[in-house]
């Protein structure tokens, strides 16, 4: 058994309802008239499951897929969108696994998936670090590399240099500053960028 701390006005018709247990749901007034919650009522456990599981949790289950269908994201991505819609830990969690039921949501995936996209443009480690801030764990990565990973570091980098029309031969101070700021930003070594930067074979 818990009471209503506190009701405020949200936004867009919707209220903030906040529980004595440090709880918080976000309900539209009509919720409110129909559950006739107010300041101060005590929360059964049989209404409090009710709007927790029917309510506010298949509703966060209708936003994860809502998410999911504009585009793939990871656990620790939508996690975190979901906690900013000010969902309770309990309905996020809920949420999670649903999408998870029917494999909407695989991070394994997604890091195949990513590094199948961007490994011609981008070095292994700048790969990497794009994916440790998506929240994609070191063994999944580790994984996913194995079976996707083909890219040459240095070939890369000399890719990239043709397709840009590089040529060191005749390149001037500021355009060698340009291309080389370009590539650290890639994620590639200096030095390595260095040795292609003064290699003109690529461009044959």
């Amino acid at each position: 058994m818990t009471y209503i701390e506190e009701i405020a006005a949200y936004k867009q018709g919707k209220s903030k309802v906040c529980l004595e247990d440090g709880t918080v749901w976000i309900l539209y007034k009509g919720e409110l008239r129909t559950y006739r919650l107010k300041a101060g009522m005590e929360i059964s456990e049989v209404l409090y499951d009710e709007i927790q599981v029917e309510v506010i949790g298949k509703r966060a289950k209708k936003r994860a897929l809502h998410l999911l269908e504009k585009m793939d994201r990871t656990e620790a991505v939508l996690r975190e969108k979901l906690r900013q819609n000010e969902y309770p830990p309990e309905a996020v969690d809920a949420a999670i696994e649903y999408v998870k039921s029917f494999h909407y949501l695989d991070d394994l995936r997604y890091a195949k998936n990513f590094i199948r996209s961007y490994q011609e443009s981008r070095s292994r480690k700048r790969l990497q670090m794009d994916l440790l801030a998506k929240g994609i764990s070191k063994e999944l990565m580790e994984q996913a590399f194995e079976e996707e990973y083909e890219g040459e570091e240095t070939q890369l980098i000399y890719q990239l240099l043709k397709k840009r029309g590089y040529d060191g031969n005749n390149a001037d101070i500021k355009e060698q500053r340009r291309i080389y700021t370009f590539l650290m930003r890639k994620g590639f070594r200096s030095e390595d960028i260095l040795k292609a930067m003064k290699c003109s074979d690529y461009l044959t």
